[in-house]
């Protein structure tokens, strides 16, 4: 992949968590815990700004493609390849 390039992964989000945190893998999906509610978009909001902050991109650079009302997610993330694959391979996780 280049840099660029967008890579597509499985999210299982938890809403309302002690902390913000990714906490592993569940069922083949990236395992996040967020603070922020289920409620008015802030548990999403949370999760980009979480994996962005991770990844070293922009939040605009995470985008969800599937699940917006979910806690199973499909997330894009632009320009971060190698990261999120280390990221990935880090907690088990392959990206679709």
């Amino acid at each position: 992949m280049t840099r660029g390039a967008s890579t597509t992964v499985r999210v299982r989000v938890i809403a309302g968590a002690r902390d913000d945190r990714i906490d592993g893998e569940r069922n083949g999906a990236l395992l996040v815990r967020v603070r922020a509610p289920a409620q008015r978009n802030r548990a999403n909001d949370a999760l980009r700004k979480l994996l962005a902050g991770e990844l070293g991109v922009r939040p605009a650079a995470v985008r969800i493609v599937a699940g917006q009302r979910s806690r199973d997610k499909r997330v894009s993330v632009e320009g971060a390849a190698p990261e999120l694959a280390a990221l990935l391979a880090g907690h088990g996780v392959a990206p679709e």
